[in-house]
């Protein structure tokens, strides 16, 4: 039945989308969640329903990043400033706050304090190895959200 909703045109609400990817997300599935995530918004895309489409990709990315996915929730984060631009959304405090929320969704990461063993290095290695990813997803995420905003291609 949902097959021959979409086949027709008819989308689903975007929370019933939300709820089915977020199962495969706590299944352990991120890869396939986020071939999810951008199949389904670049439908609702298409069809013009930019809102729920934010919706879905603000909430993958958010659940991408709690579940520690930094480079997926980074590429839904920019995938969201992008609807924002295709869907001339108005830059309100309303939309800078789903920005906020995203960005506060980042995962922080914490650096070994004492360096004593080889397996202190080892977790070490890894943090910054972490770090790293973080630092360039989380920057990707702003730099779109900032060019936009000053471009004033973010409409109000």
């Amino acid at each position: 039945m949902a097959r021959e909703r979409i086949r027709r045109g008819a989308l689903p609400p975007s929370q019933e989308t939300i709820e089915k990817i977020e199962k495969t997300v706590s299944d352990g599935n991120y890869y396939g969640a986020q071939q999810m995530y951008k199949s389904m918004t670049a439908r609702y895309v298409s069809a013009e329903r930019f809102e729920e489409a934010l919706d879905i990709l603000q909430s993958g990315a958010c659940i991408q990043l709690k579940h520690r996915q930094v480079t997926c929730g980074a590429e839904l984060a920019v995938l969201f400033v992008d609807t924002l631009v295709k869907g001339k959304v108005p830059c309100n405090e309303d939309n800078i706050d789903r920005v906020r929320k995203i960005y506060l969704e980042f995962p922080q990461i914490t650096m070994p304090l004492h360096l004593e063993e080889e397996d202190d290095m080892q977790k070490l290695t890894e943090a910054l190895g972490a770090a790293k990813t973080r630092v360039d997803g989380c920057s990707s995420f702003l730099k779109a959200a900032i060019r936009v905003w000053r471009s004033q291609k973010w409409f109000s």
